[in-house]
């Protein structure tokens, strides 16, 4: 049901942004856009950055070079902006007609690194995360369209399950750049921790301390603020040291905090992005993981969705709104391969700034698509990102991560906890997870296993929540009647 917050209007005003449809005054229309791109730049960035970071320095073959990086973050954002605009002002069935941001999916990180290290890496493994991405892309979108009837099994049980262990897989990946990159020969040096501290604090700080902009964009300025930092190192600490190898020898090496500016100097101003700018490799040691990663990362939509839903528009979400939604996710993913980047996704931090500003309106989040769109045209802008220390991104990485497992418990916990979900959250994470998190347990099975069940742990965690929430008894109280029932009891201590 509708209520006045989707009310058509023909009007210009500012008191439009509280509303879905409307128009605002481009003044007001483009900081409120921008709020929510800022919310997600660099975590739009940061998969892309990570997952090709473990395809340059552990690849046996040909490597990606620092300018084919630098090209597929420039399709990052302008792939990511094309998907933002599908979902608020949908095209026949795809997309949701709600204020959702769409970009680089950190939940595929586990699984694509996986893959990048099973496939051995460089240039073959990233081809074969692109086609896999391809395809899981276009079952995600078929997937949407049955998706009213396959609504009964993914229950907030089952969703809360599946972020949780996104988060989780995600937290050793946070702090490894905190420490400036695991393989970074000065990993865990004073000053790459120094550096990921200060980027921290700085987040936190303005998050909390301040309000408005600043409070909205810490992230970003946290970023910014480990870029001067670095550059200002740079010019009182020694930027080289030297150190022992493997194979004895003694290497001198530039530090992982020194910025190289030189990339963003020869990057050109202005670039169309290419389409497959890396060649596609099909394999089903790809293909496996990754599409059942899309059977997972549908479930973290539906669970997007119903967050916008219920915390900006006061309502449940629809059918036609979920289906669309994950319908835009799968046809934005198989595009985002096309463009040789990550698959694409409803972005969580952007559901919890909706939920605590309640800005809805599609217009004005569009303006934010059509940045990020432009975004997408000047590859300085993503040589500037490409060059980001990993330290720097770790500071800022650990809280982002970590985020998304605070996401997870509020979907688990939406409901009273019954023995029943107890069961499926304890065996769902206990046994799916631990799987992921130590597949050594594994290494005598068949390698398709180890490669569908080893790794980041988010497949095998999703699948034993799924099957046990089918086979497992219902509760004898829908969620229906136990919400109802926590109103009555609210209503009756008011009374008190």
């Amino acid at each position: 049901m509708k209520n006045n917050k989707e009310e058509k209007v023909t009007s210009i005003s500012t008191e439009n942004i509280y509303k879905l449809n409307g128009r605002v005054p481009l003044k007001k229309a483009i900081p409120f856009g921008l709020q929510h791109v800022l919310a997600m730049f660099v975590s739009n960035l940061a998969p892309v950055l990570i997952v090709c970071g473990a395809a340059v320095v552990k690849g046996s073959g040909e490597h990606l070079s620092s300018a084919e990086i630098t090209q597929l973050l420039q399709c990052a954002m302008f792939v990511a902006g094309i998907g933002t605009c599908m979902q608020l002002y949908p095209v026949w069935k795809i997309g949701s007609k709600l204020p959702i941001v769409m970009g680089t999916s950190s939940g595929f990180i586990g699984v694509c690194r996986s893959v990048a290290v099973t496939m051995g890496s460089g240039v073959a493994g990233y081809g074969a995360i692109l086609a896999a991405s391809f395809i899981g892309g276009l079952f995600e979108t078929v997937l949407g369209g049955f998706l009213k009837p396959l609504r009964k099994f993914f229950p907030a049980v089952v969703t809360g399950t599946v972020v949780l262990s996104i988060g989780l897989s995600l937290i050793s990946v946070g702090i490894g750049s905190f420490g400036g990159g695991n393989t970074a020969p000065d990993y865990g040096s004073l000053e790459n921790l120094f550096v990921g501290t200060v980027v921290l604090v700085v987040i936190i700080a303005l998050k909390h301390g301040t309000k408005g902009f600043t409070s909205f964009s810490s992230i970003l300025l946290g970023i910014i603020v480990g870029y001067v930092l670095v550059s200002v190192m740079a010019m009182v600490l020694p930027t080289t040291f030297t150190y022992v190898d493997e194979t004895g020898a003694t290497i001198e090496a530039t530090k992982s905090w020194v910025i190289n500016w030189s990339k963003v100097a020869d990057a050109s101003w202005f670039a169309i992005p290419k389409i497959m700018p890396v060649k596609w490799v099909f394999d089903a040691k790809a293909i496996v993981p990754i599409c059942i990663m899309f059977v997972v990362t549908a479930v973290e939509t539906v669970g997007d969705i119903s967050g916008i839903t219920e915390g900006g528009l006061g309502r449940e979400a629809t059918d036609k709104e979920l289906s669309g939604g994950v319908m835009c996710d799968g046809l934005g993913s198989s595009l985002a391969a096309v463009f040789g980047v990550l698959p694409n996704t409803s972005f969580s931090q952007n559901v919890g700034l909706v939920a605590m500003n309640k800005v809805v309106n599609r217009y004005s989040i569009g303006i934010g698509g059509i940045f990020l769109i432009a975004c997408g045209l000047f590859p300085k802008l993503a040589a500037l990102i490409s060059i980001m220390p990993q330290s720097v991104l770790g500071g800022a990485a650990v809280m982002m991560f970590s985020s998304i497992v605070i996401s997870g418990i509020q979907l688990i916990t939406k409901w009273p906890l019954s023995p029943r979900n107890v069961t499926i959250v304890s065996v769902a994470l206990g046994v799916g997870y631990g799987l992921g998190s130590n597949s050594a347990v594994l290494a005598q099975l068949p390698e398709s296993i180890n490669l569908i069940f080893g790794g980041s742990g988010i497949v095998p965690a999703a699948l034993f929540a799924i099957i046990l929430n089918i086979i497992l008894p219902k509760d004898e109280k829908t969620e229906v009647e136990m919400a109802e029932e926590i109103l009555a009891n609210e209503k009756a201590k008011e009374k008190k």
